[in-house]
Protein backbone atom coordinates (compact mmCIF):
# COMPACT_ATOMS: atom_id res chain seq x y z
CA UNK A 1 0.00 0.00 0.00
CA UNK A 2 2.65 2.90 1.20
CA UNK A 3 4.89 1.65 -2.38
CA UNK A 4 1.49 2.30 -4.19
CA UNK A 5 0.75 5.82 -2.38
CA UNK A 6 4.30 7.05 -2.79
CA UNK A 7 3.77 5.94 -6.91
CA UNK A 8 0.75 8.16 -7.06
CA UNK A 9 2.21 10.96 -5.24
CA UNK A 10 4.77 10.96 -7.81
CA UNK A 11 2.47 10.87 -10.39
CA UNK A 12 0.25 13.75 -9.15
CA UNK A 13 3.91 15.73 -8.59
CA UNK A 14 4.56 15.22 -12.37
CA UNK A 15 1.49 16.42 -13.72
CA UNK A 16 0.77 18.92 -11.93
CA UNK A 17 2.07 22.62 -11.89
CA UNK A 18 5.32 23.06 -11.28
CA UNK A 19 5.41 24.95 -7.57
CA UNK A 20 6.45 28.03 -6.71
CA UNK A 21 10.72 28.04 -6.65
CA UNK A 22 13.45 30.57 -6.67
CA UNK A 23 13.08 32.07 -9.82
CA UNK A 24 8.99 32.46 -9.58
CA UNK A 25 9.51 34.33 -5.99
CA UNK A 26 11.96 36.30 -7.37
CA UNK A 27 9.76 37.79 -9.87
CA UNK A 28 7.30 37.94 -7.65
CA UNK A 29 9.15 40.24 -5.27
CA UNK A 30 10.18 42.39 -7.91
CA UNK A 31 6.65 42.84 -9.24
CA UNK A 32 6.01 45.95 -7.18
CA UNK A 33 9.10 47.70 -8.59
CA UNK A 34 8.77 46.26 -12.59
CA UNK A 35 4.59 47.66 -12.25
CA UNK A 36 6.32 51.25 -11.61
CA UNK A 37 8.45 50.76 -14.54
CA UNK A 38 5.42 49.54 -16.49
CA UNK A 39 3.05 52.59 -15.49
CA UNK A 40 5.59 54.78 -16.53
CA UNK A 41 6.69 53.27 -20.19
CA UNK A 42 2.99 53.06 -20.93
CA UNK A 43 2.42 56.36 -19.85
CA UNK A 44 5.12 57.80 -21.93
CA UNK A 45 4.42 55.91 -25.17
CA UNK A 46 7.29 56.84 -28.13
CA UNK A 47 6.67 56.40 -32.36
CA UNK A 48 8.58 54.39 -34.06
CA UNK A 49 12.14 55.30 -34.83
CA UNK A 50 11.66 58.05 -32.07
CA UNK A 51 12.12 55.94 -28.83
CA UNK A 52 14.99 58.06 -27.12
CA UNK A 53 13.62 58.54 -23.69
CA UNK A 54 12.38 54.85 -23.83
CA UNK A 55 15.71 53.65 -24.64
CA UNK A 56 17.88 55.44 -21.85
CA UNK A 57 15.36 54.71 -19.68
CA UNK A 58 16.21 51.17 -20.30
CA UNK A 59 19.75 51.44 -21.06
CA UNK A 60 19.92 52.72 -17.64
CA UNK A 61 18.09 49.34 -16.12
CA UNK A 62 20.22 46.65 -17.70
CA UNK A 63 23.48 48.87 -17.46
CA UNK A 64 23.59 48.96 -13.48
CA UNK A 65 23.21 45.24 -13.41
CA UNK A 66 26.79 45.26 -14.94
CA UNK A 67 26.21 44.67 -18.61
CA UNK A 68 27.92 46.28 -21.29
CA UNK A 69 25.92 48.74 -22.48
CA UNK A 70 25.50 50.11 -26.52
CA UNK A 71 22.68 52.67 -27.47
CA UNK A 72 21.92 54.44 -30.81
CA UNK A 73 22.25 51.04 -32.51
CA UNK A 74 19.59 50.99 -35.71
CA UNK A 75 19.38 54.92 -34.73
CA UNK A 76 17.68 54.52 -31.03
CA UNK A 77 18.23 50.49 -30.15
CA UNK A 78 19.89 49.29 -27.53
CA UNK A 79 22.52 46.49 -27.06
CA UNK A 80 23.18 44.72 -24.08
CA UNK A 81 25.75 42.13 -23.34
CA UNK A 82 26.99 39.42 -20.51
CA UNK A 83 29.71 37.54 -21.09
CA UNK A 84 29.74 34.69 -18.83
CA UNK A 85 32.31 32.55 -19.81
CA UNK A 86 31.88 29.54 -22.54
CA UNK A 87 28.53 28.36 -24.27
CA UNK A 88 25.82 29.66 -26.79
CA UNK A 89 24.94 32.92 -27.68
CA UNK A 90 21.75 34.30 -27.19
CA UNK A 91 19.71 36.78 -28.10
CA UNK A 92 16.95 38.25 -25.99
CA UNK A 93 14.49 40.79 -27.80
CA UNK A 94 12.06 43.17 -26.54
CA UNK A 95 10.70 46.14 -29.00
CA UNK A 96 10.09 49.39 -27.82
CA UNK A 97 7.82 51.72 -30.37
CA UNK A 98 4.39 52.54 -29.55
CA UNK A 99 1.11 52.88 -31.68
CA UNK A 100 -0.70 56.13 -33.39
CA UNK A 101 -3.73 55.68 -30.93
CA UNK A 102 -5.53 58.00 -29.28
CA UNK A 103 -5.44 55.87 -25.92
CA UNK A 104 -9.42 55.15 -24.26
CA UNK A 105 -8.44 52.39 -21.72
CA UNK A 106 -9.45 54.78 -18.76
CA UNK A 107 -6.43 53.87 -17.04
CA UNK A 108 -4.99 56.13 -14.15
CA UNK A 109 -2.08 56.33 -15.93
CA UNK A 110 -3.16 56.46 -19.42
CA UNK A 111 -1.13 58.08 -22.48
CA UNK A 112 -1.94 61.74 -22.89
CA UNK A 113 1.16 62.01 -25.32
CA UNK A 114 0.81 63.31 -29.05
CA UNK A 115 3.68 63.10 -31.16
CA UNK A 116 4.29 63.84 -35.16
CA UNK A 117 5.21 60.52 -37.31
CA UNK A 118 8.41 60.60 -39.35
CA UNK A 119 5.51 60.26 -42.23
CA UNK A 120 4.57 63.80 -40.25
CA UNK A 121 0.74 62.66 -39.49
CA UNK A 122 0.58 63.86 -36.19
CA UNK A 123 -2.05 61.90 -33.44
CA UNK A 124 -2.13 60.50 -29.88
CA UNK A 125 0.05 57.88 -29.07
CA UNK A 126 -0.70 54.57 -27.21
CA UNK A 127 0.88 51.35 -26.03
CA UNK A 128 -1.59 49.51 -28.08
CA UNK A 129 0.05 46.47 -28.94
CA UNK A 130 1.88 45.81 -25.43
CA UNK A 131 5.01 46.86 -26.09
CA UNK A 132 5.44 48.51 -22.26
CA UNK A 133 4.99 44.70 -21.53
CA UNK A 134 7.43 43.45 -23.43
CA UNK A 135 10.15 46.08 -22.22
CA UNK A 136 9.40 45.36 -18.60
CA UNK A 137 9.54 41.37 -18.66
CA UNK A 138 12.65 42.36 -20.48
CA UNK A 139 14.36 44.10 -17.78
CA UNK A 140 12.76 41.41 -15.23
CA UNK A 141 14.26 39.16 -17.14
CA UNK A 142 17.58 41.31 -17.02
CA UNK A 143 17.54 41.16 -13.77
CA UNK A 144 17.14 37.68 -12.81
CA UNK A 145 19.36 36.23 -15.33
CA UNK A 146 22.11 39.10 -13.90
CA UNK A 147 21.41 37.33 -10.51
CA UNK A 148 21.69 33.79 -11.34
CA UNK A 149 25.02 34.08 -13.08
CA UNK A 150 26.34 31.06 -11.35
CA UNK A 151 23.44 28.79 -13.07
CA UNK A 152 24.55 29.32 -16.64
CA UNK A 153 27.01 29.61 -18.93
CA UNK A 154 27.74 31.41 -22.70
CA UNK A 155 26.98 34.75 -23.82
CA UNK A 156 23.54 36.86 -23.07
CA UNK A 157 22.87 39.56 -25.58
CA UNK A 158 19.89 41.59 -24.88
CA UNK A 159 18.49 44.07 -27.41
CA UNK A 160 15.66 46.58 -27.03
CA UNK A 161 14.52 46.97 -30.49
CA UNK A 162 13.03 50.34 -32.28
CA UNK A 163 10.34 50.28 -35.61
CA UNK A 164 8.86 46.79 -35.50
CA UNK A 165 5.42 48.51 -35.77
CA UNK A 166 6.66 49.99 -39.08
CA UNK A 167 8.74 46.72 -39.57
CA UNK A 168 12.26 48.72 -40.15
CA UNK A 169 14.16 48.21 -36.34
CA UNK A 170 15.18 44.53 -36.93
CA UNK A 171 16.60 45.76 -40.30
CA UNK A 172 18.46 49.10 -39.16
CA UNK A 173 19.99 47.28 -36.10
CA UNK A 174 21.75 44.50 -38.82
CA UNK A 175 22.47 46.80 -41.08
CA UNK A 176 24.37 48.82 -38.00
CA UNK A 177 26.63 46.04 -37.19
CA UNK A 178 24.59 43.96 -34.49
CA UNK A 179 26.12 40.65 -35.79
CA UNK A 180 29.65 42.16 -36.89
CA UNK A 181 29.89 44.72 -33.54
CA UNK A 182 28.25 42.58 -31.02
CA UNK A 183 28.40 38.53 -30.02
CA UNK A 184 26.65 37.03 -32.60
CA UNK A 185 23.42 34.61 -31.75
CA UNK A 186 23.54 31.33 -32.16
CA UNK A 187 19.66 31.41 -30.62
CA UNK A 188 17.20 34.34 -30.42
CA UNK A 189 14.12 34.05 -28.47
CA UNK A 190 10.96 37.18 -27.74
CA UNK A 191 7.80 36.96 -26.63
CA UNK A 192 4.64 38.86 -28.12
CA UNK A 193 1.24 39.77 -25.46
CA UNK A 194 -1.44 38.04 -26.78
CA UNK A 195 -5.19 39.47 -27.42
CA UNK A 196 -6.52 36.17 -27.94
CA UNK A 197 -5.04 34.49 -25.15
CA UNK A 198 -6.15 34.62 -21.16
CA UNK A 199 -3.56 36.27 -18.89
CA UNK A 200 -0.72 34.24 -17.84
CA UNK A 201 -1.76 31.62 -20.66
CA UNK A 202 1.65 30.71 -22.90
CA UNK A 203 0.96 30.22 -26.40
CA UNK A 204 3.34 28.95 -29.37
CA UNK A 205 3.08 27.59 -32.98
CA UNK A 206 5.86 25.04 -34.50
CA UNK A 207 7.46 26.43 -38.08
CA UNK A 208 5.52 29.79 -39.67
CA UNK A 209 4.46 31.99 -36.50
CA UNK A 210 3.41 35.16 -38.46
CA UNK A 211 3.04 36.10 -41.93
CA UNK A 212 4.69 37.96 -44.77
CA UNK A 213 3.76 41.50 -44.89
CA UNK A 214 3.40 43.37 -47.83
CA UNK A 215 2.36 46.67 -48.44
CA UNK A 216 0.92 47.55 -52.23
CA UNK A 217 -0.25 50.50 -53.63
CA UNK A 218 -2.23 50.85 -56.99
CA UNK A 219 -2.97 54.07 -59.04
CA UNK A 220 -5.52 53.73 -61.20
CA UNK A 221 -5.70 56.43 -64.08
CA UNK A 222 -8.84 57.28 -66.33
CA UNK A 223 -10.06 59.79 -68.28
CA UNK A 224 -11.48 62.64 -66.84
CA UNK A 225 -14.97 64.42 -67.19
CA UNK A 226 -18.45 65.51 -66.69
CA UNK A 227 -20.41 62.89 -64.21
CA UNK A 228 -23.39 63.48 -66.85
CA UNK A 229 -21.44 62.69 -69.89
CA UNK A 230 -19.65 59.00 -68.95
CA UNK A 231 -19.39 58.15 -72.47
CA UNK A 232 -16.79 60.63 -72.63
CA UNK A 233 -14.34 59.11 -69.95
CA UNK A 234 -12.14 56.63 -68.43
CA UNK A 235 -13.86 56.14 -65.10
CA UNK A 236 -11.19 55.02 -63.16
CA UNK A 237 -13.10 54.06 -60.35
CA UNK A 238 -15.22 51.60 -62.40
CA UNK A 239 -12.32 49.81 -63.16
CA UNK A 240 -10.88 50.07 -59.77
CA UNK A 241 -13.84 48.07 -58.36
CA UNK A 242 -13.30 45.67 -61.42
CA UNK A 243 -9.51 45.11 -60.01
CA UNK A 244 -10.90 44.83 -56.53
CA UNK A 245 -13.27 42.37 -56.95
CA UNK A 246 -11.20 40.34 -59.11
CA UNK A 247 -8.20 40.82 -56.68
CA UNK A 248 -10.50 38.35 -54.42
CA UNK A 249 -9.99 35.40 -56.64
CA UNK A 250 -6.17 35.21 -56.27
CA UNK A 251 -6.81 33.85 -52.87
CA UNK A 252 -10.05 31.53 -53.90
CA UNK A 253 -8.89 30.59 -56.86
CA UNK A 254 -5.34 30.77 -57.74
CA UNK A 255 -3.64 29.94 -54.45
CA UNK A 256 -3.64 26.53 -53.00
CA UNK A 257 -6.32 26.60 -50.43
CA UNK A 258 -3.55 24.65 -47.75
CA UNK A 259 -1.46 27.57 -48.58
CA UNK A 260 -3.00 30.32 -46.04
CA UNK A 261 -2.61 34.01 -47.91
CA UNK A 262 -4.40 37.53 -47.58
CA UNK A 263 -5.01 40.55 -50.30
CA UNK A 264 -6.92 43.32 -48.66
CA UNK A 265 -7.77 46.41 -49.80
CA UNK A 266 -7.72 49.03 -46.94
CA UNK A 267 -8.33 51.91 -48.85
CA UNK A 268 -9.92 53.16 -51.78
CA UNK A 269 -9.58 56.97 -52.72
CA UNK A 270 -10.94 58.73 -55.94
CA UNK A 271 -12.90 62.04 -56.64
CA UNK A 272 -13.75 65.14 -54.92
CA UNK A 273 -17.68 65.50 -56.28
CA UNK A 274 -20.58 64.14 -57.17
CA UNK A 275 -20.97 64.72 -60.63
CA UNK A 276 -16.96 64.82 -61.64
CA UNK A 277 -15.73 61.90 -63.19
CA UNK A 278 -11.73 61.56 -61.87
CA UNK A 279 -8.48 60.57 -63.42
CA UNK A 280 -7.29 58.62 -61.35
CA UNK A 281 -8.18 56.22 -58.30
CA UNK A 282 -5.78 54.37 -55.87
CA UNK A 283 -5.68 51.65 -54.08
CA UNK A 284 -3.84 50.66 -50.79
CA UNK A 285 -3.43 46.97 -50.35
CA UNK A 286 -2.03 44.44 -47.94
CA UNK A 287 -0.75 41.23 -48.71
CA UNK A 288 -0.16 38.02 -46.25
CA UNK A 289 1.70 34.61 -46.58
CA UNK A 290 3.90 32.75 -45.37
CA UNK A 291 5.93 31.12 -47.80
CA UNK A 292 8.10 32.99 -50.70
CA UNK A 293 6.04 31.04 -53.29
CA UNK A 294 2.02 32.22 -52.26
CA UNK A 295 4.08 35.65 -51.77
CA UNK A 296 5.22 35.74 -55.26
CA UNK A 297 1.80 34.35 -56.42
CA UNK A 298 0.02 37.15 -54.87
CA UNK A 299 2.02 39.84 -56.08
CA UNK A 300 2.09 38.64 -59.44
CA UNK A 301 -0.76 38.32 -59.38
CA UNK A 302 -1.93 41.81 -58.36
CA UNK A 303 0.34 43.15 -61.48
CA UNK A 304 -1.51 40.80 -64.09
CA UNK A 305 -5.01 41.46 -62.92
CA UNK A 306 -4.37 45.31 -62.68
CA UNK A 307 -3.13 45.08 -66.14
CA UNK A 308 -5.62 42.88 -67.26
CA UNK A 309 -8.72 44.77 -65.98
CA UNK A 310 -7.42 47.90 -67.73
CA UNK A 311 -6.85 46.12 -71.39
CA UNK A 312 -10.27 44.75 -70.74
CA UNK A 313 -11.84 48.36 -70.12
CA UNK A 314 -10.25 49.75 -72.98
CA UNK A 315 -7.14 51.70 -71.52
CA UNK A 316 -4.44 52.47 -74.09
CA UNK A 317 -1.07 51.21 -73.21
CA UNK A 318 0.03 54.65 -72.24
CA UNK A 319 -2.48 54.95 -69.17
CA UNK A 320 -2.10 51.09 -67.57
CA UNK A 321 -2.09 50.87 -63.72
CA UNK A 322 0.82 51.39 -61.93
CA UNK A 323 1.35 48.57 -58.77
CA UNK A 324 4.30 49.55 -56.57
CA UNK A 325 5.13 47.14 -54.10
CA UNK A 326 6.49 49.00 -50.71
CA UNK A 327 9.77 46.81 -50.64
CA UNK A 328 11.33 49.53 -47.53
CA UNK A 329 7.98 47.71 -45.67
CA UNK A 330 8.22 44.50 -45.98
CA UNK A 331 8.14 42.09 -42.96
CA UNK A 332 9.19 38.37 -43.75
CA UNK A 333 7.40 35.51 -42.23
CA UNK A 334 8.54 34.63 -38.75
CA UNK A 335 9.91 30.92 -37.83
CA UNK A 336 10.16 29.13 -35.34
CA UNK A 337 12.95 26.57 -35.55
CA UNK A 338 11.74 23.11 -34.53
CA UNK A 339 14.03 22.05 -31.98
CA UNK A 340 14.24 25.15 -29.50
CA UNK A 341 10.67 25.17 -30.06
CA UNK A 342 9.97 21.95 -28.72
CA UNK A 343 12.81 22.00 -26.32
CA UNK A 344 11.23 25.36 -24.53
CA UNK A 345 7.96 24.50 -25.02
CA UNK A 346 9.10 21.55 -22.87
CA UNK A 347 10.33 23.55 -20.34
CA UNK A 348 7.06 26.02 -20.37
CA UNK A 349 5.25 22.96 -19.65
CA UNK A 350 6.92 20.78 -16.64
CA UNK A 351 7.19 24.73 -15.28
CA UNK A 352 3.69 25.91 -15.74
CA UNK A 353 1.60 22.87 -16.05
CA UNK A 354 -0.14 21.68 -18.99
CA UNK A 355 -2.96 23.74 -18.74
CA UNK A 356 -1.19 27.41 -19.07
CA UNK A 357 0.93 25.96 -22.33
CA UNK A 358 -0.71 25.67 -25.80
CA UNK A 359 0.15 24.98 -28.93
CA UNK A 360 -1.64 27.56 -31.13
CA UNK A 361 -2.06 28.25 -34.71
CA UNK A 362 0.04 30.87 -37.13
CA UNK A 363 -1.34 34.41 -37.16
CA UNK A 364 -1.45 36.76 -40.44
CA UNK A 365 0.15 39.20 -38.46
CA UNK A 366 3.75 40.38 -39.13
CA UNK A 367 6.55 41.00 -36.87
CA UNK A 368 10.04 41.87 -37.65
CA UNK A 369 11.42 39.20 -35.14
CA UNK A 370 11.97 37.18 -38.30
CA UNK A 371 15.08 38.94 -39.50
CA UNK A 372 17.32 37.79 -36.87
CA UNK A 373 17.08 34.31 -37.90
CA UNK A 374 17.25 34.84 -41.61
CA UNK A 375 20.08 37.20 -41.53
CA UNK A 376 21.85 33.62 -40.62
CA UNK A 377 19.54 30.81 -40.96
CA UNK A 378 21.93 28.40 -38.65
CA UNK A 379 20.56 30.44 -35.73
CA UNK A 380 17.61 28.74 -33.71
CA UNK A 381 14.47 31.13 -33.11
CA UNK A 382 11.46 30.86 -31.09
CA UNK A 383 8.75 33.57 -30.60
CA UNK A 384 6.17 32.72 -27.86
CA UNK A 385 2.69 34.71 -27.24
CA UNK A 386 1.59 35.36 -23.65
CA UNK A 387 -1.47 36.37 -22.70
CA UNK A 388 -2.96 39.17 -21.48
CA UNK A 389 -6.61 39.31 -21.69
CA UNK A 390 -7.87 39.97 -17.98
CA UNK A 391 -9.65 36.47 -16.36
CA UNK A 392 -12.89 38.24 -16.28
CA UNK A 393 -13.27 39.70 -19.54
CA UNK A 394 -11.92 36.17 -21.01
CA UNK A 395 -14.69 34.51 -18.61
CA UNK A 396 -17.45 37.02 -19.76
CA UNK A 397 -16.68 36.65 -23.44
CA UNK A 398 -16.93 32.94 -23.03
CA UNK A 399 -13.55 32.73 -24.60
CA UNK A 400 -14.60 34.35 -28.16
CA UNK A 401 -11.59 37.33 -29.09
CA UNK A 402 -14.05 38.50 -31.37
CA UNK A 403 -15.77 39.86 -28.28
CA UNK A 404 -12.49 41.37 -26.87
CA UNK A 405 -10.46 44.36 -27.49
CA UNK A 406 -7.70 43.27 -30.22
CA UNK A 407 -3.93 44.70 -30.65
CA UNK A 408 -3.53 48.06 -31.73
CA UNK A 409 -7.37 48.75 -30.34
CA UNK A 410 -7.57 52.15 -28.19
CA UNK A 411 -9.05 49.91 -25.93
CA UNK A 412 -6.54 47.15 -25.27
CA UNK A 413 -5.41 47.20 -21.76
CA UNK A 414 -3.78 43.98 -20.68
CA UNK A 415 -3.67 42.45 -17.19
CA UNK A 416 -0.42 43.67 -17.43
CA UNK A 417 0.96 42.04 -13.97
CA UNK A 418 0.12 38.60 -15.01
CA UNK A 419 1.29 39.58 -18.28
CA UNK A 420 4.77 41.03 -17.03
CA UNK A 421 4.69 38.54 -14.46
CA UNK A 422 4.58 35.05 -16.71
CA UNK A 423 6.48 36.30 -19.43
CA UNK A 424 9.55 37.13 -17.19
CA UNK A 425 9.33 33.71 -15.75
CA UNK A 426 9.68 32.02 -19.20
CA UNK A 427 12.01 34.10 -20.36
CA UNK A 428 14.19 33.39 -17.81
CA UNK A 429 13.23 29.39 -18.06
CA UNK A 430 14.22 29.74 -22.01
CA UNK A 431 17.39 31.51 -21.56
CA UNK A 432 18.44 29.09 -18.82
CA UNK A 433 17.38 26.10 -21.73
CA UNK A 434 19.64 27.54 -23.82
CA UNK A 435 22.24 28.66 -21.82
CA UNK A 436 22.56 25.75 -19.31
CA UNK A 437 26.22 24.53 -18.23
CA UNK A 438 27.68 21.76 -19.53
Amino acid sequence: MKARLAALLLAATAAAPAHADAVRDAVANDMPSLMTLYRELHAAPELSMQEVKTAARLAAEVKKLGFDVTTGVGKTGVVAVMKNGPGPVLLVRADMDGLPVVEQTGLPFASKVRATSLAGVESGVMHACGHDTHTTAWVAAARRLAAMKNQWSGTLVMIAQPGEEIGVGAKAMLDDGLYTRFPKPTHAVAFHDSAGLPAGTIGYAVGPALANVDSVDISVPGVGGHGAYPHTTKDPIVLAARIVTALQTLVSREANPQDPAVVTVGSFHAGAKHNIISDEAKLLLTVRSYTDETRKLLLDGIRRIARGEAIAAGMPENRMPVVTVREGEYTPATFNTEKLTADTAALFTQRFGEARVRKVAAVMGGEDFSRFHLADKSIESLIFWVGGVPQAQWDKAAGDPAKLPSLHSPFWAPDAERTISTAAEAMVAAALGVLKKS
